[in-house]
């Protein structure tokens, strides 16, 4: 096996996962995603199930404000995926941030962050099939949730044991499907505020300044709003693990971080929008039936409750199926990297199956964790994931800033997608998650969170280290 990453930077390839196992340089693994899967990925990809439920709580503390707290996050997102789309159209690779972060700062790094977003995708499999689970015991009383979990986790690592264009089709239908539902939703509520909806009244900007006003609970609603809107921005990051596996790449994620921020706008900031226009913020309904569920019942749409449930059941099962995929892909490319067990590096049929199994097999033990120990080990990983999203975007920021000056002395033709404003925007980004995680220090709930995760994250970067310089040690010898 190649240890490239030890090599010095400006040596390395773009990513062993692509450029080993083949004469020509072409990927060892398939590359039997399409333009239209890698699309709806992308498209799929910012509406899951944090969207729909989560963001009530992020309602009931900012009130109206909350469509602030989701713009402003939601531009911090933008310059993060603008940077990591900079540097994937320049270099694909099926280990994404980790091969930039291995090339820009070093292998340690590369090892860190791939590892912890790993970890991150494991413990959310295990949190989506779990919530799956919850709702199919809903219609079908007396059925275990541990069967719902079995089946779901049988049939969405059978789907990523295939060739991936099977996932690349379950991904498609499913991004089809929140879309039409988000599609919907607005399109329903636009026009209930603008009272062209059959039995309902314009509220105008009622909700939005009555009731203790546009901030009803201060900034610190802001604050907590801001921080709820970060964590349901997470899932983007996928495409350009699976643009590798695409038959143009660079074109792959081109197109689809260039159409990121009207995604972001459109469904994210014009859903909070409408719901907190329709709906006075302090509705019960809003945390205990979900923001949109609420929405719908106000609107007078029979059965919205169910409708929703499977909207959110569809984006559970969206979201376990792109998380067994990145999550093997990733342990895929740090085991051709010389950074994890050789064991996983098999490809069977041009696909990591060995890789599949083992992420797919600690998304199971997580959930039976989630039963057998829930106040203690659960507990414990949730927190230790709590905060892995805002360390990977850092690591992506700061990548992005030594390979864009690196890349305009060596290689300017590599620059397809270029981040906006370099490099005064990659550290108004910076600026932008040190200052999340200073407002996750402040909050008691948070601060457990940021512990935990510093934890993991010394933990990896001392190994990542210790195996970075055993290598370099062989390769000496």
């Amino acid at each position: 096996m190649s240890h490239s990453t030890l090599t010095p930077p400006e040596q390395q390839s773009a990513d062993p996962a692509i450029t080993e196992g083949s004469a020509d340089g072409s990927s060892p693994l398939g590359n039997g995603l399409k333009q239209r899967h890698l699309s709806m990925i992308a498209l799929g990809g910012v509406i899951g199930a944090g969207l729909f439920v989560g963001s009530g709580a992020g309602i009931a503390a900012a009130g109206p404000s909350i469509v602030l707290a989701y713009a402003a996050s939601g531009l911090l997102v933008m310059f993060v995926m603008r940077m990591l789309g900079e540097m994937s159209a320049a270099n694909p690779a099926s280990g994404s941030f980790s091969v930039h972060a291995d090339r820009a700062i070093g292998p340690w790094a590369g090892f860190t962050a791939g590892w912890m977003f790993w970890t991150l995708l494991c413990v959310g499999v295990a949190i989506e099939a779990i919530g799956a689970a919850h709702i199919m015991t809903g219609w079908f009383p007396g059925t275990p949730s541990w069967m719902w979990v079995l089946v779901f986790m049988a049939v969405f690592c059978g789907s990523n044991l295939a060739a991936v264009s099977h996932f690349g089709e379950f991904e498609f239908w499913f991004a089809a499907l929140k879309i039409g539902a988000i599609g919907l939703f607005l399109g329903l509520g636009v026009l209930a505020v603008m009272g062209v909806l059959p039995g309902t009244d314009s509220p105008g900007s009622a909700n939005l300044l009555h009731d203790g006003g546009f901030l009803p609970n201060g900034v610190d609603g802001l604050l907590v709003g801001l921080l709820a809107s970060v964590v349901a921005y997470g899932g983007l990051e996928t495409v350009t693990i699976a643009a590798a596996e695409s038959k143009d790449p660079v074109k792959g994620v081109a197109k689809a971080v260039k159409t990121t921020m009207w995604r972001i706008a459109i469904v994210y900031v014009g859903s909070m929008l409408v719901i907190v226009t329709l709906l006075p913020w302090n509705d019960p309904a809003v945390t205990a039936d979900g923001p949109y569920a609420a929405t719908l019942n106000h609107l007078g749409i029979e059965n919205a409750g169910q409708v929703m449930n499977v909207v959110i059941l569809i984006a559970l099962l969206s979201a376990m199926n792109a998380n067994i995929y990145g999550s093997s892909r990733m342990a895929y490319s740090l085991v051709a990297r010389g950074q994890g067990p050789k064991a996983l590096g098999k490809l069977t049929g041009r696909v990591p199956r060995r890789a599949v199994l083992a992420s797919s097999g600690f998304g199971f033990v997580t959930v039976l964790l989630s039963y057998w120990y829930p106040d203690t080990l659960f507990a414990w990983l949730l927190n230790m994931v709590g905060g892995v999203i805002l360390v990977v975007w850092g690591f992506i920021a700061v990548s992005q800033f030594v390979l864009r000056r690196r890349m305009e002395r060596e290689a300017p033709e590599k620059l397809v997608v270029k981040m906006w404003g370099f490099p005064y925007l990659t550290w108004v980004a910076v600026a932008g998650l040190v200052g999340v995680l200073v407002l996750m220090a402040l909050g008691e709930d948070t601060r457990i969170q940021l512990v935990f995760t510093g934890g993991l994250t010394l933990a990896l970067a001392a190994t990542g280290y210790a195996v970075q310089r055993r290598a370099a040690a062989r390769e000496a010898a």
